[in-house]
């Protein structure tokens, strides 16, 4: 059935494809614990990408758009087009352009490496951050302006997300002396900021029928390109063609597995903050790696 809100959601759309676009079928698809996803039909069977919240998600969805925008301008990686978003009826939406999208081949996870790196080539100015605060997962991502990097993921990173499981009750172990650490880690490296998804992980990744590699549900900011690959390695990988393909453009600089393990502590304790559980353990366990 579609109802009162589905076709208001048509008229928004209507109004920025300057098309009339009346909601013929609304299908649930799957993907993503945050949101709700839909398949919006209109009235020629052309189909749209939609994501439901509550209005609070309104802001989520602002920034998301705007990190898909960013990266689309760079002519990099595919993403699906964003067609609006806004609010109506105590609800949220963001629309995207409709991908039919599959697992790919060796060859496609290559030209994903290939157009992961091409992306961090991309000249973006001498600072760190984002024009706006964003959101990792439904965790707030702050993206104060820094000139130096060590600085940026330190303190709006690290420690933001240790601050707080802080406030929830926990605290880590030692982490005090991974700050102090945090810079040494980091010194003699090139680093200039390059635009990263920031949540590159393999459920936010996948390839179309052509075989063309796309990437959704950005995080995106000013950062160092590592940590996108190191987030790619950490929930299962893309694999060895995926690594390949990147390195060909961008080699590494020696250290990388160490700096791995550093980036993806971030992301370890926002699982945490998020989810709980296990993750304490993993990320305290990561702190002593490190250390």
């Amino acid at each position: 059935m579609i109802t009162s809100w589905w076709l208001e959601v048509g008229k928004a759309l209507s109004h920025v494809l300057d098309r009339e676009i009346r909601p013929a079928k609304v299908t649930p698809v799957g993907g993503g614990c945050i949101n709700q996803a839909s398949c919006l039909s209109d009235q020629h069977g052309t189909r749209y990408f939609v994501k439901t919240n509550r209005e609070s998600a309104r802001d989520m969805f602002a920034v998301e758009a705007a990190g898909l925008e960013a990266i689309q301008a760079t002519q990099t990686l595919r993403v699906p087009r964003v067609l609006g978003f806004g609010c109506h009826g105590g609800r949220a939406y963001l629309a995207l352009e409709w991908l039919d999208l599959g697992s790919g081949r060796s060859e496609d996870a290559h030209r994903l490496g290939r157009d992961l790196a091409r992306l961090h080539q991309c000249d973006v100015g001498d600072r760190f951050g984002w024009h706006r605060d964003n959101f990792i997962g439904s965790s707030p991502q702050p993206n104060p302006w820094e000139s130096d990097w060590a600085t940026f993921f330190l303190e709006h990173r690290l420690r933001y997300q240790v601050d707080m499981a802080h406030r929830n009750g926990h605290r880590f172990a030692r982490f005090d002396r991974l700050a102090e650490r945090v810079p040494d880690l980091l010194r003699g490296l090139t680093i200039r900021p390059a635009l990263v998804h920031g949540d590159l992980w393999t459920g936010n990744a996948a390839y179309t029928e052509t075989g063309v590699p796309a990437v959704f549900d950005v995080a995106a900011y000013y950062g160092h390109g590592e940590t996108d690959l190191a987030m790619s390695e950490l929930f299962g990988g893309f694999g060895t063609a995926f690594f390949e393909g990147y390195t060909e453009l961008r080699p590494l600089e020696a250290g990388y597995p160490l700096r791995r393990t550093l980036y993806n502590l971030y992301h370890i304790i926002n699982h945490f903050n998020l989810f709980g559980g296990g993750y304490a353990s993993q990320a305290q366990s990561m702190i002593d790696a490190l250390l």
